[in-house]
């Protein structure tokens, strides 16, 4: 399905204490945005969206100096820190009614902004869904890199549908931010949720640059809370996992328990041993803790979508 030609196109940035980057990152989208209005790719009309997800530094107030001087930058304020995923949602949600197709970009511009002409060739060609997909970990830490690998492996081998290397880098049309209305619950993975809606999809591949200013603000613990959300969010795996490691348990102690009654009543030679004791206590408990975890991870996932919180709740608006 082809689009008509210069789509209304809103670039949604999300933002958390970025005061050294935000100018040059806002000031490096609006040249996008004119050289795409100048040859004619998308609308005039076209704007940045801007989340502040509750940053505690000068980030709203450049954000709101620029809007002053500029009405292709809009956005809102979190009265709270809610997080990445819950920002990308306001700002999908905000946008949807108002443009043909948004484009999700970290604040850092490391993913490549030139890259944006791409997403829009794509949309104008029929997807609904363009992901950005990087070429390589290159620029990645070690330690990064050899955890980014096997979330990605785990992910698939636990049957969750997830892009290898891609990330928040994508466009969404208007009819795919709508399907998006119908996912509800609060801990919303979009890098999982997006391939489920089954809408025609391609990728645009790019490079990582070094970060040029400040720090990453996703923190190995938050990438550990993104992994265990989806996994918790997308699969039940883990917990059919947990049944067959149980009967597994069982039939090695029916075995062990036939071997304890052979040596008993056969041989005659019962050795007391306590190293094999406590062995067995501790794998025993160990495996009864993770199972209990896990469990747990559902359990309490199901009480924060039965709360049903808000997402997010909104300070300021720059329209």
């Amino acid at each position: 399905m082809s689009r008509r030609s210069r789509p209304k196109l809103s670039i949604i940035i999300p933002c958390y204490n970025e005061e050294e980057i935000i100018q040059d990152s806002i000031k490096t989208i609006l040249g996008e945005l004119n050289l795409l209005i100048n040859k004619d790719k998308i609308s005039k009309d076209s704007y940045i969206f801007l989340i502040d997800d509750g940053s505690s530094d000068k980030t709203w107030e450049i954000i709101k100096k620029i809007n002053e001087n500029n009405n292709k930058v809009k956005g809102l304020k979190f009265t709270n820190n809610f997080g990445h995923q819950s920002a990308l949602m306001a700002g999908i949600m905000h946008c949807k009614d108002e443009s043909d197709a948004s484009i999700t970009i970290d604040a850092d511009m490391q993913q490549e902004p030139n890259k944006i002409i791409n997403f829009i060739e794509n949309y104008c060609s029929g997807s609904d869904i363009v992901y950005g997909v990087r070429y390589d970990r290159k620029t990645d830490g070690k330690i990064k890199k050899i955890t980014a690998l096997f979330f990605y492996k785990l992910a698939r081998f636990l049957g969750i549908n997830i892009i290898p290397n891609h990330a928040d880098y994508r466009l969404l049309s208007s009819r795919a931010a709508n399907l998006l209305t119908q996912y509800q619950e609060p801990d919303l993975i979009l890098r999982a949720i997006c391939p489920r809606l089954g809408l025609k999809n391609s990728i645009v591949y790019f490079n990582v640059k070094p970060r040029s200013a400040g720090k990453s603000k996703y923190t190995f613990l938050r990438m550990l809370g993104l992994a265990v959300d989806s996994i918790t969010s997308f699969t039940v795996v883990p917990l059919r996992m947990i049944t067959a490691l149980g009967a597994l348990v069982i039939f090695f102690s029916i075995l062990m328990g036939i071997y304890i009654l052979y040596i008993a009543l056969i041989i005659g030679d019962v050795v007391k041993g306590w190293t094999s004791t406590i062995f067995a206590i501790y794998f025993i408990g160990g495996i009864q803790i993770l199972c209990i975890a896990i469990i747990g991870e559902y359990i309490g996932k199901i009480l924060i979508i039965e709360k049903n919180r808000p997402r997010y709740h909104i300070d300021e608006r720059l329209l």
